[in-house]
Order: C-alpha cells, then sequence, then structure tokens
C-alpha cells in the first residue's frame, strides 16, 4: 500500500524528469534549490566509502573491471566518485555513481580517492544511479526492469516519467517491465548476461521460457534461432488442432472477425461457444504491438 509520503511524491511534480543526470546533479538550480551545491572535489580515504543501497547494478563483469584497474593505474581515477554523507555516520559516505571506480581503486591498492558530496533524497539516489548506468548501457534488461520498478514501487513514479527521467520511451519502460514476469532463473541469466534482451523479447511469448532459456544457452542460439525455435514449437503444438475437424463459424462472427481485424491492424478470433458465451484471441507479433493493444484497452 503507498503510504502518504509516497503519494505526495507520486502526485508532486517530478523533479528533473526528461532533463537527466545534469539536472539531478544541480544543472537545474530552480528544481533543485534545496539542494546543496556541488562541492569541489577532495580526496577521502578509501575505507569511508560504502556501496550504495540503491546501486541497481547487481553483477561487475570481471575482465571490464580489470580492464578499469590497469586504467587507474596508470592515469588515477579520472572522473570523481559522486557519494552523499550516511545520515547514521556523517564520516562516512554512500556511493551514489561511480562504485565500479571504487572497487576498481581497491584493487589498484589506491588509499583515497576523489569524490564529489552532493545531498540526496532516497528517490533521486536511485535516479541518478539508473540514469548514470542506463546512459553507459553498463546495465543487463533485468537490472534496467528492477530499476524501474523501484522507483515506481518504492518512490511513486509513473512510466511515463519513468521515460522521462532516462530519456527512454514509455513502451521501453512497459516493455522492460514485462521482464519481470519471467521465471525467476530466467530473469538470473539475464542479470549474469547469458541471455540478450533480444532473447528476453522471444522469451515473454514462449510458452515454457525456462525450457528455451535454457536451451538458448546450452546450444549458445543467436536471436534469430531463438525465435525460430520458439516458432517452431508452436506450429509443433497447433498442428494437431488444425488437423482436427473444427465447427464451421456462421457468417455473422466471420465478418466481425474481419471488422475487428481491419480496426486494431491485428489477426482478431472469436469462438463462439453458445449460450451468450465465448472468448477472443488477439495476436501480436511484437511488444510494441502488444503495447498499443495495452494502451487502446485503458484509454477512457
Amino acid at each position: 500500500m503507498m503510504t502518504e509520503d509516497k503519494a505526495t511524491r507520486a502526485k508532486a511534480k517530478p523533479h528533473g524528469l526528461g532533463r537527466g543526470l545534469s539536472a539531478l546533479l544541480g544543472a537545474e538550480a530552480e528544481d533543485y534549490a534545496s539542494l546543496d551545491k556541488v562541492r569541489d572535489t577532495k580526496a577521502v580515504p578509501i575505507e569511508l566509502l560504502r556501496p550504495s543501497r540503491y546501486q541497481p547494478r547487481q553483477v561487475f563483469d570481471t575482465e571490464r573491471l580489470d580492464e578499469l584497474v590497469e586504467s587507474i593505474r596508470e592515469k588515477g581515477i579520472l572522473q570523481p566518485i559522486l557519494v552523499r554523507r550516511l545520515t547514521e555516520d556523517p564520516g562516512q559516505y554512500e556511493i551514489i555513481a561511480g562504485e565500479r571506480r571504487w572497487r576498481a581503486a581497491q584493487k589498484a591498492k589506491l588509499h583515497k580517492v576523489p569524490v564529489v558530496v552532493k545531498e540526496f533524497s532516497d528517490a533521486e539516489a536511485l535516479e541518478v544511479a539508473i540514469i548514470e548506468n542506463v546512459q553507459r548501457a553498463d546495465l543487463s534488461p533485468i537490472e534496467e526492469a528492477r530499476g524501474y520498478s523501484r522507483l515506481i514501487e518504492e518512490f511513486g513514479h509513473t512510466q511515463e516519467q519513468v521515460g522521462q527521467l532516462v530519456g527512454k520511451s514509455r513502451s521501453h519502460v512497459a516493455n522492460m517491465l514485462r521482464l519481470l514476469g519471467l521465471p525467476e532463473a530466467v530473469q538470473d541469466m539475464l542479470a549474469s548476461g547469458q541471455l540478450t534482451m533480444g532473447h528476453a523479447r522471444t522469451l515473454i511469448n514462449a510458452e515454457d521460457p525456462l525450457a528455451l532459456a535454457k536451451k538458448i544457452v546450452e546450444d549458445n542460439l543467436n536471436v534469430r534461432a531463438a525465435e525460430d525455435l520458439a516458432r517452431s514449437g508452436r506450429a509443433k503444438r497447433t498442428r494437431p488442432r488444425a488437423a482436427s475437424p473444427t465447427q464451421a463459424k456462421d457468417p455473422d462472427t466471420l465478418a466481425l472477425e474481419k471488422d475487428l481485424s481491419q480496426t486494431i491492424g491485428l489477426k482478431v478470433t472469436l469462438n463462439d461457444q453458445g449460450g451468450g458465451k465465448g472468448s477472443l484471441r488477439i495476436e501480436y507479433q511484437t511488444l510494441e504491438q502488444l503495447d498499443e493493444i495495452c494502451r487502446r484497452l485503458c484509454q477512457n
């Protein structure tokens, strides 16, 4: 249940939405008048920094981290780590953006790291963390989806507001959130990079996404091969039904199917079970088509 505080934030004008990371860092002064100005970069002992509880990235690529370690050894940390002071211990800092740099600095055996100290609310801390990682393309699809979900569930943002915040369309946000409906094991494969977003689109529509995901990983299938395998599985399941005798539909039902199909631009099937009962089936080929269906159904 949304608390009164969350409800108030949800109704309020979202800070910095549509302006990205620069607004949240204070470039838009009128929107963040209550925040401290960005202080000059300063060096602090590396042990005083703590990972953020709002870090959307859960998996850090070992090879890329080692490359960053070598770069830091040669040239140092070129971009300061963005932090905020811990409320419970003002002498220590929570990392808002730059945890990978902090991890690499530890491996490079640095004693101090450059930081910029800023005051952020919890919501703003999550927003900055997501924006930085999305803009750098550092998140796996499932990490991105979980970040969007937290902005919606914990801080009262709408899908449209989240899209404006990270510079993505509402349909992109909606499509990413659908990944959270996949089995947990499949989500773990996405988080670890075993599966790509292209694979994920195929899995969302699969009858048995876990079995298909395992097959993709075991056989190292590319997206096209995964799509072909999914279509093949659907064809095998539907072939016996297609070969069995079917009841002829009356002309009125066929005409209505045709009218509905032309209206929405997708194949529509009506199954009249008699007695005023039946079912309506709308077939879509892409997540964008599904999103458009949902948008129309939710109008008014």
